[in-house]
């Protein structure tokens, strides 16, 4: 199996929203933040500052995830799934660490994250890659019931041996 993460395209709108409305549609229920979304990821996320990751296998789309740019500095990891037939094989894990890294190379103050309480294997995955639970925040998602971050340590700045002298 040969995985690419990929930088969204606009071709990629369409395998964006179909991935994520099969997850949403299959535990919850579609709300109206999500069809916005969803429904124009270049306009709502990439132009403003954020961007959307693609799992590509064989150059067909089989998982996504969003960084959504926030006021504070940080961004909100939004809209990540992978398609049924390959959770459990480390793509959700793939993703992750892109956004990781994602957010390191912007400058990010934080990844931060909404999601529910039922969907165990996910919480799993935010926990074991350094995300922390925060208290409860206004939310547009009926469904969001759990809240957590994974703050970026301080940038360590080592002097030069003229500022040691």
């Amino acid at each position: 199996m040969t995985i690419a993460i990929v930088e969204f395209e606009p071709a990629h709108a369409e395998a964006f929203r179909v991935l994520n409305e099969a997850w949403i549609s299959r535990h919850f229920t579609l709300e109206a933040k999500d069809r916005e979304v969803l429904g124009d990821p270049q306009g709502k996320i990439v132009d403003k500052g954020g961007r959307v990751f693609m799992a590509l296998q064989d150059g067909v789309a089989v998982g996504c995830v969003a960084l959504m740019r926030m006021d504070d500095g940080g961004f909100e990891l939004a809209k990540m799934t992978v398609s049924e037939s390959l959770r459990g094989a480390g793509l959700g894990r793939l993703l992750m660490q892109r956004c990781i890294d994602a957010g390191a190379e912007m400058g990010a103050t934080r990844l931060y994250l909404e999601t529910n309480s039922s969907l165990g294997p996910a919480l799993g995955l935010y926990r074991a890659m350094g995300f922390r639970a925060l208290a409860p925040a206004d939310t547009p998602y009926v469904r969001a019931d759990v809240f957590m971050e994974r703050p970026y340590p301080p940038t360590l700045h080592v002097a030069n041996d003229s500022q040691l002298q």
